[in-house]
């Protein structure tokens, strides 16, 4: 399983890298929104230059032709962007136009197995399945990421599971196991994954130890 950061800090995008693991990131519009970005296009084109594989950018608009022209501006952006489209009827009509362009769309918003069987009908290159917020709601949402790579190994599918809105490193742990072939992280998340405690104290106890041998 492949490891995405879940932002558009670049700070925190090259310091992934630096870390190693990190191939590929996401985004979204609340993502950019946050980082008070006004420049889309200029971003985008900066991150694609920092991870080695693909970068995910939505479209902005709820109308299908705009959807369209938004999603072959954005492809055109960088040859590893990947067009986000929501797992809506509409979205659906325009990830099979912007398929049949030659364009690759990662399908997000996705709640059911119903929606990812009908987004890799498509022709999706990814799906987003979004575990937190179904675990938010009382929903395991790790059984869905399940049900999809049985429903796509069953059909043969190439449509890649990306298993989003990641909470905590269990998560990333679970996904992996369930057989998503991508989790995309919050950088808090990629944090915590490297850390423990009787590390950190295993380091200290053999500092501790070293200095006392080299002092003699």
């Amino acid at each position: 399983m492949r490891l995405f950061l879940d932002t558009a800090n670049i700070d925190m995008i090259k310091q992934g890298v630096a870390w190693g693991g990190i191939d590929g990131v996401t985004t979204n519009p609340t993502i950019v929104a946050k980082e008070g970005i006004s420049d889309y296009e200029s971003v985008i084109k900066q991150i694609c230059d920092i991870v080695p594989g693909e970068v995910s950018a939505e479209v902005t608009s709820v109308k299908k032709a705009e959807m369209i022209r938004q999603g072959k501006k954005i492809a055109k952006w960088h040859e590893n962007v990947v067009v986000k489209v929501p797992c809506t009827p509409d979205g659906f009509e325009v990830t099979t136009a912007l398929v049949k362009a030659g364009i690759k769309v990662n399908m997000t918003l996705c709640f059911t197995a119903n929606q990812a069987l009908l987004a890799a009908l498509a022709g999706a290159y990814f799906i987003s399945p979004f575990l937190g917020r179904l675990d938010d709601i009382s929903t395991n949402g790790m059984d869905l990421i399940y049900d999809i790579r049985e429903v796509y190994d069953a059909g043969g599918f190439d449509t890649q599971i990306i298993a989003a809105s990641i909470r905590h490193p269990m998560h990333v742990i679970e996904a992996a196991k369930a057989g998503a072939d991508v989790a995309t992280i919050p950088y808090k998340v990629l944090e915590q994954m490297m850390k423990h405690p009787l590390t950190d104290a295993g380091q200290a106890k053999f500092m501790e130890d070293w200095r006392k041998v080299s002092n003699t």
